[in-house]
Order: structure tokens, then sequence, then C-alpha cells
């Protein structure tokens, strides 16, 4: 029942804290100062700067030469990307550069939200792997300590194959009792 109630609190405060908005969070932060970067003066002075920053360099160098061409390609990426960001209806800041909007709204949740979220699921996917692996050399306790110096690889991919249902797994693992350990387990240092 402990773990239940546990279980049930951390999904109420995730889900509540990352899908909560209040008005009066809203009404703290004005959009007043931050501009569409397709628009903002300061961006397209930006751009221009780094893309005169480029063309100054080439002006040393022969044109078709290896470091010419280099130049000419990072004048196109820069375009490219102060393009992208002008596409992507991003907001800019009176030095020019992209502000990211990381209230809680779902009209700006492409800008952190989603890529957060991704981190969290890719960092999860690499601890649990981890984690597997341990638990399952520990299994055979005569070669443990000798495979977490040398890698049984073919174990590593097995682990890492399945470790994409991580949720799913950690779910199961806490709801089964699989997960943490009992208390009395717990070792306790003395004060």
């Amino acid at each position: 029942m402990k773990r239940l109630f546990a279980l049930i609190l951390f999904i109420s405060l995730w889900f509540g804290v990352s899908l909560a908005a209040t008005p009066a969070a809203y009404a703290e932060f004005s959009f007043n100062a931050l501009t569409p970067c397709a628009t903002s003066s300061a961006f397209q002075d930006r751009l221009q700067s780094q893309v005169d920053g480029y063309t100054a360099r080439l002006a040393n160098f022969q044109a078709g030469s290896g470091p010419a061409e280099y130049l000419k390609g990072k004048i196109n990426q820069t375009e490219a990307r102060f393009a992208k960001y002008a596409k992507a209806d991003l907001l800019c800041g009176e030095d020019g550069l992209p502000h990211l909007i990381t209230d809680g709204r779902w009209s700006r949740a492409s800008e952190f939200n989603i890529p957060a979220l991704l981190f969290l699921y890719i960092a999860g996917w690499i601890g649990w792997v981890g984690r597997a692996y341990e638990v399952t050399i520990l299994k055979d306790k005569a070669t443990a300590f000798q495979k977490e110096i040398i890698l049984d690889v073919p174990l590593a991919i097995k682990c890492m194959l399945t470790g994409f249902a991580w949720p799913l797994a950690a779910i199961r693992e806490f709801s089964t009792g699989k997960l943490v350990v009992p208390e009395n387990e717990i070792t306790v240092s003395p004060r």
C-alpha cells in the first residue's frame, strides 16, 4: 500500500508540475521585450556580422582553395541556421539571439518540453541498461567482478536492445517490489 501511494504521488506530482499552468504565472512574464526573429533588426544585424566575419577571412585565401571552400560552407551554414530560426517562429531579444519560452504553454512545447522529455528518456535508457547489466552479472557471483571490468559485450547488447521499454519495465518492477529493497536490508551507518 505504501508503494502504491508513493507511485500515485510521484505520477500526480510529475503531471501536476509539468502540466499546471496558472494565469498568475503567465502574468509575471511579458513578451513585450521579445520580437519574432524574422522581423528583429538585431537578429538581422547579428546574421550580417557573422557573414561579414567569414567574408573578411575569405579574402585571405585563393578562390577554390580548401580554406576558401570551407569558409563558403560556413557562410552557407550560418545563413541556413538563421533562416531556420526565423522560420521556426522563435522570439528574439534585444541582443538578437533567440530565447526559449519554458512556461509550460503547449504552443511553445517544441522549444523546451519535447527536447527535455527526450533527454530524460535517453538518460533513463542508459541508466536502466547499466542497471540491467549489473543485475544480470551479479547472478553469477564467481564472474561478476571480472564482468564489471571487462564487459560481456553480447550481454551488454542484449540489455541495450531491451532497454528501450525502460519506463514500462520500471513500473512493472516497482509494482512487484523488485525495484526497491525492503527497509530492513538497507544499512545505516552509526551516528
